[in-house]
């Protein structure tokens, strides 16, 4: 009986010491769309076999960063890890996007089309298809989720209204979701690609699509599960806070935290504990 247990454990230890770890890789696409290659960080679960097949969350960086944020500050390599190995999380590939730049007035930051920087179609037409067919994920609404921060957090959850047929749900943490209530921020940098970026986010406003929205569009938008996250120190709460109203008075679930923080990535990090798993229980929701 001692050698048959020593035997089965020392199986499990070797199954366990031959199994892949979780990895982040660095994939660059060249895109048509933007004219430049664009890079992109890929987090592959422990284990990770090209033969199977993986749900994947798109996971989108804030003003002033780039597709390194999430791994090198945000920890969402370790996060991952454990939420995977507490079963919170089921093993996922996560898909780390470039959408700006740290000089915010020399280099075109934001996820919506704008002149000569048509993001929005870049990533559904160049980068999506391409990340879930090299990495075997995605390929259906019911296993793809997104979410982001700030200006990503806003990105995250325009995108999935404009595209409720692609995301089971869209978490955004302080989410960067609206500005014509404010002036477009000023620059001492003439030509400034800020304004830009600043216009873009006015103009893709998540609280006037729900305004706007028709009987047939708040229909689809049910079809996705929403939860907006922003600390109570935080300037951009209001909006957060808004666009779960409007939504709640058109019949839209959503969820609502105001938890304590600011503008920040400890808030951010530990936001990424609830979201995680947030994606993980809606996936499947539908094919």
């Amino acid at each position: 009986m001692k050698k048959l247990v020593f035997s089965l454990l020392a199986l499990t230890l070797a199954l366990a010491a031959s199994a892949q770890p979780s990895q982040v890789v660095t994939e660059s696409i060249a895109s048509k769309k933007l004219g430049c290659e664009q890079k992109y960080n890929v987090y592959l679960p422990a284990g990770y076999k090209a033969s199977e097949h993986y749900p994947v969350i798109y996971l989108l960086h804030g003003l002033y960063g780039d597709y390194t944020n999430w791994v090198n500050t945000g920890h969402a390599k370790s996060v991952a890890d454990e939420l995977i190995a507490s079963g919170e999380l089921v093993p996922t590939v996560i898909i780390m996007p470039n959408a700006g730049d740290n000089d915010v007035h020399g280099y075109q930051n934001g996820y919506f089309n704008v002149e000569n920087w048509p993001y929005e179609d870049f990533f559904f037409q160049e980068l999506l298809p391409a990340a879930e067919k090299k990495f075997s994920c995605g390929g259906s609404k019911g296993q793809r989720a997104i979410m982001g921060l700030s200006m990503g957090g806003g990105g995250s959850i325009v995108y999935a209204q404009r595209h409720p047929d692609m995301f089971s749900s869209a978490y955004g943490m302080s989410a960067w979701l609206d500005n014509k209530h404010r002036e477009v921020r000023g620059t001492d940098k003439p030509g400034s690609k800020l304004v830009i970026t600043d216009l873009s986010v006015r103009e893709h406003s998540a609280l006037d699509f729900v305004d706007n929205a028709d009987e047939e569009t708040i229909g689809q938008l049910k079809t996705v599960a929403w939860f907006l996250d922003c600390g109570d120190d935080d300037a951009l709460m209001r909006l957060s806070v808004e666009l779960h109203l409007k939504m709640k008075a058109a019949g839209i679930h959503s969820e609502l935290r105001v938890r304590n923080g600011g503008h920040t990535w400890e808030y951010w990090r530990s936001a990424l504990r609830i979201s995680f798993p947030f994606a993980s229980r809606n996936f499947s929701r539908h094919q």
